[in-house]
């Protein structure tokens, strides 16, 4: 894994020269700061590592390879771009397994990556996974039912508290209602009990 670490005064500068030095955009990286506190006579500096998004996702393919063909299964990887969000397309001969019930495991697959490239190379980043368009299938699901949702709290006049969801889901029914005359969107709650509030205007 290569990683750039340039060191000075402030992130936003320190950033800018990496990226022009290294003809890349913030879109293609992940970096993380560390402060370094003065010495006397000596103002405090930053210190700002960049990895190329395109490296994680390499080293979390080897990762789940590894993991999934420790169950007996064949995989193959694929990375599709939809709304401006990468996605790790994961291929196997037993695609149920790796989905899981109300795609639990996939959930949990995800968990693991994160924690792996937190534990090694300190970064938070998110690794959004799929398994035979299982996120397509869930997002129509979501999508329908926010809408019926809306419906109802046009109907009522009081607002629908959908269940608990992560970022990814509250955003699909954040756009989707979007456009829908009569309501508005909301999220509340604190992670991982956090939920879209459908309230009538």
């Amino acid at each position: 894994m290569e990683t750039i670490i340039k060191e000075g005064k402030e992130t936003a500068e320190v950033l800018n020269e990496i990226l022009k030095e290294n003809n890349l955009t913030t879109d293609e990286i992940v970096y993380t700061v560390t402060e370094n506190k003065g010495k006397l006579f000596k103002g405090s500096t930053v210190s700002v590592t960049v990895i190329k998004k395109e490296e994680l996702y390499q080293v979390t393919k080897e990762y789940l390879k590894e993991l999934i063909e420790g169950l007996g299964l064949e995989v193959n990887f694929e990375i599709q771009k939809k709304d401006g969000i990468n996605i790790l397309k994961i291929y196997s001969n037993h695609n149920a397994i790796l989905i899981g019930k109300n795609g639990q495991t996939l959930k949990a697959l995800e968990i693991l990556v994160k924690q792996m490239l937190l534990a090694k190379y300190k970064v938070n980043f998110k690794v959004v996974l799929d398994v035979e368009n299982y996120r397509n299938k869930k997002q129509r699901n979501l999508e329908y039912l926010a809408k019926k949702m809306a419906k109802e709290a046009v109907k009522t006049k009081m607002e629908v508290h959908m269940e608990n969801m992560n970022a990814y889901e509250r955003r699909i029914v954040h756009n989707i209602l979007t456009n829908f005359k009569g309501v508005k969107t909301e999220s509340e709650g604190e992670e991982p009990n956090r939920h879209v509030v459908i309230k009538p205007e």
